[in-house]
């Protein structure tokens, strides 16, 4: 807002002999204010709650503040959720009497107008005097779950009462649909969106966001565990991509005590074992009420049987993995299992070297929906020819038993911000959300990442398979996905996944865990190496390490000598812009003098450049990014793209006609760096000169 308008909503005010009463008269009589965004009426509102704050013999007192609180009420209901903590303040409603906005609301309540009501008993703050069943249930039918989660957020007696009612619903036998009744007239009625699996989502990330104890939802919990024995069954018998004692392990970890869902276990081992139902049914100690006569009396034969066919089927599969799957090249002694201190030395006086490659993963338990983040249980390190497993729970635990709680973090924060040391993985962002919740201390890391690649950014420019392999030739049934089929693609053969879901907390691991992780970390260094050696096999530019981690990252120098191109993008790879630093600024340029095309992910830039003037082309979609470098140079445009197209593009058109935008930015930010970095001066007749 101009200074000139608010002298003049100012002047306008001290003229009034009552500026409150004027406000709501102006109120009243105009609509500009109903409508979303910033209006007139809005700006003349926030300036008078200002002005107040200023003259402090304005406001009211007695009945005719009452009189005027009754007027805004009604206005209220109409107003944008902008207007609404202005005018709460300038008519001191949080001292109005209580039972009267209690009727006010129970009137918009009545009215059908429920978010509008619940928003304004948040604003007065009128719900431990509310029903909080009787306020909530129209929202969740209207699919306003973010209102309900706003309603109950400051007062815990209300999170835990409204918890308990949805569990009830979840109880079995408990018919949803009798819930929903009275409200079928509901307008903006969303049934398809109010069901068991909905009520469970919302209960779990309600647990989630106020930490509340899930033992509070007994009813959601058992329904969750019911989903993952299901779930487990079917990776087992239908699937069969999970081992038997990995299989075993999460059934029993699930089941528990309950039962319940001892009952459901039962129904599934009968429907998938046959037989062998009554083996598991002794094993874990299931009640014999719950298994049918014949499988129980038939136990000796049907286990030993078991037992051959079980024997038989591993030994088919041990050799089926090697036919099918990668297969770690270095001996079982080069892989190391860390559980103290002073073993884990020899880890970082390998690792903490200068130039040194590590491949990076972790592993943690399956948590099945459950909820809370989940917890790092191990952290493996591959470099050339070793693998290093760190037992971090115990690791930190004996950290804190020595008071030296600040040492593993330590090490593991030099890693991941030495840019001299490339570290590889795949969907790192999701690995290091689980490491600080592991460790408070490490939260940071990610904000603090320099010479790191995350090879999920670089699958999605990798082409086809390996030259020499595909996935008819092996017969693979199981289609792969994400790291695996980045291996497949690369290396000619995918991950055994088997042991993905296992139970990683518990010690000791097994021998097959043990490959699995080791596996998972060296194969990133073999994937690394051989895109880097051949890159134009994959459809990849042949700067490809370039592109990746960039020369500087190895010699990191002061910040004030960077190159704008080369900021630290979020993944901590540095942004190719222009590889040598300009000693002289371009000549200036108006906008109409600068012409650009905008690679695909940049639309939101070409948008915004054009509104300021200058002449864009923007791809589509489905463009290949090879068509921007055409455009080029047909038009005498330069190229605007980001991350690996850039190294592909810039060799195709002349010397600084290419440019790489930080991706994670803003379309406001990216402007200002292309404006900046092109000397492009903005007059305000450029602004929107080429709008029709």
């Amino acid at each position: 807002v101009s200074q000139q308008l608010k002298e003049e909503i100012r002047r306008g005010f001290a003229g009034l002999e009552d500026p409150l009463a004027g406000l709501l008269a102006m109120l009243e009589n105009s609509s500009d204010w109903k409508g979303k965004g910033h209006s007139l009426g809005y700006h003349i509102t926030t300036e008078l709650q200002l002005w107040i704050k200023e003259q402090p013999a304005v406001p009211q007192s007695g009945i005719q503040l009452k009189k005027l609180q009754a007027r805004v009420l009604r206005i209220l209901s109409q107003c944008p959720a902008n207007l609404l903590d202005p005018l709460i303040s300038i008519y001191q409603l949080h001292t109005a009497d209580r039972n009267y906005l209690l009727e006010h609301v129970n009137h918009l309540y009545l009215k059908g107008d429920y978010k509008e009501a619940a928003i304004l008993s948040i604003k007065l703050q009128l719900q431990p005097d509310q029903d909080v069943e009787k306020m909530c249930i129209p929202l969740l039918l209207q699919d306003k779950a973010n209102v309900v989660e706003d309603y109950v957020k400051e007062y815990p007696e209300l999170q835990s009462k409204l918890l308990q009612i949805l569990d009830s619903w979840c109880e079995p036998g408990v018919n949803i649909r009798d819930v929903t009744r009275p409200y079928q007239g509901l307008s903006r009625y969303k049934p398809e969106k109010f069901n068991h699996r909905t009520l469970s989502k919302l209960v779990f990330r309600l647990l989630g966001r106020f930490h509340i104890d899930p033992a509070l939802c007994p009813n959601v919990v058992n329904q969750r565990h019911v989903r993952t024995l299901n779930y487990l069954f079917y990776k087992r018998f239908v699937e069969k991509t999970m081992t038997e004692e990995n299989w075993a392990d999460h059934v029993q970890s699930t089941v528990g005590e309950s039962r319940c869902l001892q009952g459901h276990l039962v129904q599934l081992l009968l429907r998938h074992c046959g037989g062998g139902a009554a083996r598991w049914a002794r094993l874990w100690g299931l009640p014999c009420d719950m298994l049918p006569a014949g499988p129980a009396e038939e136990l000796p034969r049907l286990h030993a049987q078991h037992r051959v066919q079980e024997a038989t089927k591993a030994d088919n599969y041990e050799d089926s993995k090697k036919k099918d799957y990668y297969q770690l090249p270095i001996p079982w002694e080069n892989i190391h299992f860390l559980q103290t201190w002073e073993e884990t030395l020899r880890c970082w006086e390998k690792v903490l070297q200068p130039g040194q490659v590590v491949g990076v993963d972790m592993e943690w338990k399956p948590s099945f929906g459950m909820v809370g983040k989940p917890r790092v249980a191990l952290l493996q390190m591959a470099v050339k020819d070793e693998v290093f497993l760190l037992d971090l729970p115990r690791l930190l635990e004996q950290a804190e038993v020595e008071e030296e709680k600040e040492k593993l973090p330590r090490f593991i924060q030099m890693l991941y911000s030495d840019a001299a040391i490339t570290k590889l993985g795949y969907g790192m962002s999701g690995d290091l959300s689980s490491l600080a919740a592991t460790c408070s201390t490490l939260k940071d890391t990610e904000k603090q990442l320099h010479g790191v690649v995350d090879l999920l950014t670089v699958d999605k420019h990798v082409d086809g398979l390996s030259p020499e392999h595909s996935h008819e030739e092996r017969g693979v049934r199981q289609q792969e996905k994400g790291l695996s089929l980045l291996v497949q693609r690369v290396l000619g053969k995918p991950l055994d996944k088997t042991e993905q879901l296992s139970n990683w907390e518990k010690r000791p691991l097994r021998e097959e865990q043990i490959l699995y992780a080791a596996s998972d970390a060296y194969c990133l260094l073999e994937v690394y190496e051989r895109l880097h050696k051949d890159p134009e096999s994959f459809g990849l530019s042949s700067d490809l390490m370039e592109s990746l981690v960039g020369k500087q990252s190895v010699k990191p120098r002061a910040k004030k000598q960077l190159n704008k191109q080369e900021a630290l993008s979020p993944s901590g790879q540095q942004c190719q812009g222009s590889q040598v630093e300009t000693l002289h600024a371009p000549a200036p340029l108006s906008p109409r003098e600068f012409s650009v095309v905008c690679d695909n992910m940049l639309q939101g830039l070409g948008r915004y450049l054009r509104c300021l003037g200058v002449d864009v082309r923007m791809l589509d979609n489905k463009d290949d990014h090879r068509k921007a470098a055409e455009i080029a140079r047909q038009e005498g445009r330069v190229i605007l793209t980001s991350g690996l197209p850039y190294q592909t593009l810039q060799s195709q058109v002349g010397e600084g006609r290419c440019f790489s935008v930080n991706c994670s930015e803003k379309a406001k930010e990216q402007a200002l760096q292309v404006l900046k970095h092109f000397n492009v001066q903005v007059s305000l007749s450029d602004v929107f000169s080429r709008c029709q």
